[in-house]
Parts: structure tokens; sequence; C-alpha cells
């Protein structure tokens, strides 16, 4: 029997009566007439070929058959209704959910540890998936669904597209412990004389910090092009070449080599990193409370 040929208004019904044991009070409890009531257990005795109820006296006494259905129906109507009502509320204590969320690899290291750490604590049963998600592709996935949100420096998305910026940061320069021309200062003749890493997941272009050079017609002589911070860290730590990167990952990223993290030599305005989430899920509770998450350990 599928599913989209019954009434589950029926099974109401079958709780209702077994639960009363009368049609009479089952009438009362759902706030129906009784031949309302009737006409619905005439439906489920048609369609379970078995009478579910034999009237003895005043009672209706449940057949072999209603008493094998009467838990697994109580648990579906009760799943049921768990959910209609989850669609207002999300207890992050007791609910299991997975939140897909989209950032880059050098937002991971900043984000998902306190992110991790406040979640644990408040809903063990909450899962957190983050991948790399091409720019091009955000907005199609929040709005399919398959996003919950995404972090990332300021996108040009559409208006079904909801942000709020979630921190600042700063463009500094990292050199090894013991560089010949850096100790604690860097002026900006000294970083145009060294030569450079550039870290990008792109194959050919300019970072960030060289347009921000360009515009004084400057050119930095860029000898290592790779794809992660933490590999180019590494290899200033061995080298006298200098990275330019984010402040907040430069910190953690560098904790083991020891590097120098100096301030960028330009007057550069910091850049903003924002939460995004489709409109459509602006109002739901899971996806509320899962930005707060994000907000909230960032801020601390």
């Amino acid at each position: 029997m599928h599913i989209s040929r019954v009434d589950l208004n029926l099974f109401t019904v079958f709780e209702a009566i077994y639960t009363e044991g009368s049609v009479t009070r089952a009438s009362q409890k759902l706030n129906l007439t009784q031949p309302a009531i009737s006409h619905a257990l005439g439906r489920l005795r048609q369609m379970f070929d078995d009478p579910l109820f034999v009237r003895q006296g005043h009672a209706m006494v449940s057949t072999p058959m209603a008493r094998n259905m009467i838990e697994p129906v109580r648990r579906a109507l009760r799943g049921l209704e768990v959910t209609l009502n989850g669609l207002h509320t999300f207890d992050p204590a007791s609910t299991p959910k997975q939140f897909n969320i989209a950032l880059r690899d050098v937002l991971e290291a900043t984000i998902l540890p306190p992110l991790m750490l406040r979640v644990r604590q408040a809903a063990p049963l909450v899962d957190v998936a983050a991948s790399h998600v091409e720019r091009r592709e955000l907005e199609s996935e929040m709005a399919a669904g398959t996003l919950d949100g995404a972090i990332d420096v300021l996108l040009p998305l559409s208006g079904d597209i909801m942000r709020t910026r979630i921190y600042q940061d700063s463009t500094v320069v990292v050199a090894r412990k013991g560089h010949p021309a850096i100790d604690g200062k860097l002026d900006l003749d000294t970083y145009m004389q060294q030569d450079h890493i550039l870290a990008s997941s792109r194959r050919r272009g300019p970072g960030l910090e060289d347009f921000e050079l360009s515009r004084f017609g400057l050119e930095r002589q860029i000898r290592l092009r790779c794809q992660h911070y933490f590999a180019a860290c590494r290899v200033v730590s061995e080298t006298d070449m200098l990275l330019t990167m984010p402040g907040r990952y430069a910190r953690i990223a560098n904790q083991q080599f020891d590097n120098q993290i100096l301030p960028f030599p330009l007057e550069v305005p910091a850049f903003d990193v924002f939460l995004y989430w489709h409109a459509n899920m602006d109002n739901d509770p899971a996806n509320r409370w899962f930005r707060e998450q994000v907000m909230e350990s960032v801020r601390e």
C-alpha cells in the first residue's frame, strides 16, 4: 500500500480510539462528530481488512492487529509532530543536524577551532562540514540548500544572499627570525629589495598586495608561487624570502616557525570577512542558531 493513497488523518483517529477506548471520547478528544469518527473507523477497517476494535459493552476493545499497529503508529505521529514543531524551534542539545559551510583553507584554521569548541559544548549531535566551493557557485548552492552558509571576503552576490561582517583583518609580512635585512621592523624600501612568495590557489595573476603596490608604481619580485600559506611560512623560515598574508592566520601558522610578523609597509585598509546565507534561511531556527555560533566564536 503506497503512502500517497492513504489519508494520514485516519491514524490520528485510530490512536484516539485506542487510547480512549470509546468512539464518543475519541470524538471529544479530536473535536470531531461521532459520525465522522465512525466513518473514519470504517475506512480503517476496509484498509486493513480487520475490525481493529470490537465493542464489548460500552468499551471498544482492540483486536490483535490493532495492538500490533499502535506503537508504530504512535511513533510515526510523534515523529511528525516533532518535525512540524521543529520548523519553528531548534533544540541544539538534542537535535541531530549537519551544517554545511563554505570557507577557504586560510579561514578554516582561524574560524573552525573556536566554532567547534562552542558547538561541541552546546550541541553534541550537531556536525559541521566545511568545504571549498568556487565563488561563482556559492549563490546557487545556498539557494539549493546544499550550503547553509559561506564565509569569505566581500563578494558581488545578489540581493537574495544576506551577509554580516564578522571581523576585520590586516595585511602583514612574515620574515624568518634572524633575517639579515629585517630585525623587528620593515620599511618599504627594504620590502621591495627582497624576494617574495605569493600564496594563491590561482595559477596566475597578482595578489591583493600587488594591486596595492601597483597604485604606487611598484612591482615586487616573486620567486615562488605556491598554494598554501602554511607551506609558504615554512619556506620563509628556511630562506630570506618574505611572505605577505592575512594577520590572523599569520599568528596561527607561524607559531611553530618563530617567524617575525611585521606590518605591511604601506598604509592599506583592513579587509572585511563576511558570513553569507540565503534570504530564505534567514528565519530558519537551526540556521539562525548556527550563524550565532559563528559570530560569537569569532568575537571570543
